[in-house]
């Protein structure tokens, strides 16, 4: 390796390049947050009207199709979505729901995984319990030669 290819550890150490260290990372950091302050503020989101009064279920919970669940936020969350009519403001929206077919394939998804779990996991305590097992028979033949 030639000399000059060297870095010196003490030429970052000095009291003018930690400042201007200091000075590039506060430049920088005020131009990322300056540019996250002068974004537009974030107008509050006015919530639904079933959140905030009693509303009744006009269409059942019914699965989303492909163009609802691209397009309306109820159908983001569960892919399962229900007409509710708001009483008091009489407004029409549409609400994320669970469907009972969803809930009973997701609670046998979690049994097979519960199951396939405790199986792997039985089959590691057998084999490990033959493993230590071998080992200790092998400890005391090794005990016995010895005498």
């Amino acid at each position: 390796m030639e000399k000059g290819c060297r870095v010196p550890v003490g030429s970052c150490c000095r009291p003018r390049a930690l400042v201007l260290h200091a000075l590039f990372w506060a430049l920088v950091s005020l131009r990322v947050f300056g540019a996250a302050l002068r974004g537009e503020p974030v107008k509050a989101a006015v919530p639904p009207c079933w959140l905030l009064e009693e509303f009744i279920v006009t269409t059942e919970c019914s699965p989303c199709n492909a163009f609802q669940t691209t397009s309306w936020l109820a159908c983001l969350q569960t892919g399962y979505v229900e007409r509710v009519n708001c009483t008091r403001s009489v407004k029409e929206e549409y609400k994320s729901c669970r469907s009972s077919v969803m809930e009973e394939n997701l609670f046998w998804k979690f049994e097979a995984a519960m199951l396939g779990l405790a199986a792997m996991f039985g089959v590691l305590v057998v084999v490990r319990q033959r493993w230590l097992d071998r080992l200790a028979s092998e400890k005391v033949r090794r005990q016995i030669e010895s005498i």
